[in-house]
Parts: structure tokens; sequence; C-alpha cells
């Protein structure tokens, strides 16, 4: 938790001036919406937190969320005549399988293929945004289950996030593999001579954010019982980069705090909804967030050089 003070000293504050500043903030309503509405991309970013902190980056988690969504819910219309539990099934089934197949496809082409992450994660980002928009003729896919709403609803990603940030929390702290996911970003070449298996563990964590790519995409699609091809997970992959740097987490890797990147999420969920109570114009957010995200690099700089 030390690694990530400086990230709730700053939730602390913003949230406290939000409080204050705007009574629609404190709306109970208000505060579940952010919650959850950062809770998608926050499942993507705690992913990322082991990308980055294993040395790579992933530009494609965004369109991979679109991919699972088109897919899982074409996959449920096939089974309209099967009872709606068994649809359900069927839909988590094929989002964290495509999930977990995109994310392997970018740890194969990384690590067995020589392609520098962004550029390879830069390729798929283009091609399962592609293929969701294909799938879907470029429009949305839509679904009748009663059970969508239901489980997918509420606070229930809010509760996956928290779940999620405490597996992955103990994963670095207490497992081998999370002491070999920071120690390949700290230095390959140290790693490989400690007898670690660079590209195998490498490997795993884009298997793992793929994976949670498809839990997003089961949970934003449920909610609202449909997917946008086009407009699904979009810049979910630059939040989620986003929260892993303002969480504390360096983009050189060799260390990670999850819980750091947690404290982005919510962050960057506040800023977003407080600029538009605000009636500060939607254009603008973007270069709000930039800031944001360039005054803790240059925190990260100004420690390590300190």
């Amino acid at each position: 938790m030390k690694k990530s003070r400086a990230a709730f000293i700053v939730l602390g504050v913003l949230l406290l001036i939000c409080l204050v500043t705007s009574s629609t903030f404190r709306n109970p309503t208000n505060l579940m919406n952010i919650t959850r509405q950062a809770s998608y991309s926050g499942i993507i970013a705690l992913g990322m937190t082991l990308v980055i902190a294993g040395g790579g980056i992933d530009l494609s988690s965004g369109s991979l969320v679109a991919f699972c969504g088109t897919f899982s819910l074409e996959a449920m219309r096939l089974c309209s005549g099967l009872s709606e539990g068994t649809q359900l099934v069927v839909m988590l089934v094929t989002s964290l399988l495509c999930g977990l197949a995109g994310g392997a496809i970018n740890g194969a082409l990384i690590n067995w293929g020589r392609i520098p992450p962004f550029i390879a994660t830069l390729g798929t980002f283009s091609i399962f945004r592609s293929l969701a928009v294909y799938q879907a003729d470029a429009g949305l896919i839509m679904v009748d289950n009663m059970w969508l709403e239901k489980i997918c609803g509420g606070w229930t990603p809010v509760v996956v996030l928290l779940v999620v940030a405490g597996a992955l929390a103990h994963l670095l702290r207490n497992t081998p593999l999370g002491w070999r996911i920071c120690a390949v970003g700290a230095g390959e070449r140290t790693a490989s001579y400690a007898a670690i298996n660079v590209r195998l563990v490498r490997f795993a964590t884009y298997a793992i954010i793929g994976t949670l790519c498809g839990v997003s995409a089961f949970l934003l699609a449920g909610r609202l019982s449909s997917i946008s091809s086009t407009g699904s997970g979009t810049n979910y992959e630059l939040d989620a980069i986003a929260a892993v740097i303002i969480g504390g987490t360096p983009m050189t890797g060799g260390r990670a705090s999850v819980w750091g990147t947690l404290a982005g999420v919510f962050i960057l969920g506040i800023i977003s909804n407080i600029l538009d109570l605000w009636s500060i114009s939607a254009n603008l957010q973007g270069t709000v967030k930039g800031l944001v995200i360039i005054m803790a690099v240059l925190f990260q700089f100004q420690k390590r050089r300190g």
C-alpha cells in the first residue's frame, strides 16, 4: 500500500473537493454511476498493471472488449431455443474464451513472434475492432434475456472489480508468478539468468488481461443487453494505462501497485463525472486526463531522481 499512498491521497482530496462543490455529485445515484461506470475499464486496468509491470503494453484491450461482446451476444442469439439460464452461461463462456484467445494471440506475437508490444497490440487493436464491426454490420447486437440485467446490473461490476483487485494483489505479492512478473519487468536478462521463463511469464500477463477483457465485455453487454461494435470499449485501453500510471506503477516495469491502480481508476471516473457536472465540454475531458497522466509521470520521474 505504501507505493499507492500518493494515489489515495489524491483520490481523497479530489473526492472532498467534489463533495463540497457539487450537491449533484453527492447524490447516491450519481456516486453509484461513477463507481459502476469506472468498473468496466477498471477491470482492464487491473490486468494492465500486470502487463506493464512485466515490461509490456496492450493497446488492443478496448477493441477486444467490443470483439468479446459482439461474439458472445451472437452466441447467445444462436442459442435462443435454450433456456435463458443456459443462454447466459453460453454468453459468459464465449466472452471469456474470446478474451483469452485475444490475449493469447497478443502474447504469442510478442513473445514468440518477437514483435514489439506496442506494434503487435496496435495491429490487433485494428483487427479486433474490425472483426466486431463486421460481425455486427457496424451496428448494435441486442438480445432479450431477463437474467442479464439482474446479474450484470446494480453493484455487480463494482463487486467484480474489487474481487479481481484482491485476487491480483494476492497474485503479485504471494505467488511465484507475481514475483516473476516483476522480475521480468525489472530486467529480462537478469530474470533469464535466474532461470525464469521470460516468454511464458509475459505470455501469462497477456492471457490474464485478455480474459479480463472478456469479463468486462460480459458485464457491459449484460447491463445494456446490447453491445455497440463501433463504440463499446472505445478508449478503455487509454483509461487503463492512465489508471496504472496514476496508481504508481512505472511504465518501465519491475514494480506494480494493484491498489494504486484501483485508486487511479476512481480518480479518472470522478474527473470525468465532475467535468460533466461543471458543464465542461466533453471535447476537453481528454485534455484534462492527458494533463493528469503527464503530472503522474513527472511525479514518478522526480521520485526516482530523488
